[in-house]
């Protein structure tokens, strides 16, 4: 089992910036972090995520350019950077473990993930 928080979220002009954190414990070695965000009457959306192997990220192609993901291994945290925030960004943000150990491909898909944190609000202002 893992248990995941978010925190950091809030309100940000467009073009501005939030770094957002998702502090693990319990389970995480060998196991993909995901960030995901979900705008009203969406589906959950992936963002990016880290491999277990590499910690290289992977991100979706709507935030890739714009988002980073990185770890702080001796806090356990990964943290989901956030630049040039646009309109169609506002969402509640979730990190996730996913549910495969040692996956040998990227895990894209929100049934691959478990232990989801409650997820903070992100919201641009125009």
């Amino acid at each position: 089992q893992a248990q995941l928080v978010e925190s950091g979220g809030g309100l940000v002009q467009a073009g501005g910036s939030l770094r957002l954190s998702c502090a693990a414990s319990g389970r995480t070695f060998g196991y993909e972090i995901g960030w995901f965000r979900q705008a009203p009457g969406k589906e959950r959306e992936f963002v990016g995520a880290t491999t277990w192997s590499s910690e290289i990220p992977y991100y979706a192609d709507s935030v890739r350019g714009r988002f980073a993901i990185s770890r702080d291994k001796d806090k356990n945290t990964d943290y989901l950077q956030m630049n040039n925030l646009k309109p169609a960004d506002p969402a509640v943000y979730c990190c996730a473990r996913g549910r495969e150990l040692v996956p040998s491909n990227g895990v894209r898909a929100p049934d691959g993930y478990e232990s989801w944190g409650p997820g903070p609000p992100v919201t641009v202002s125009s």
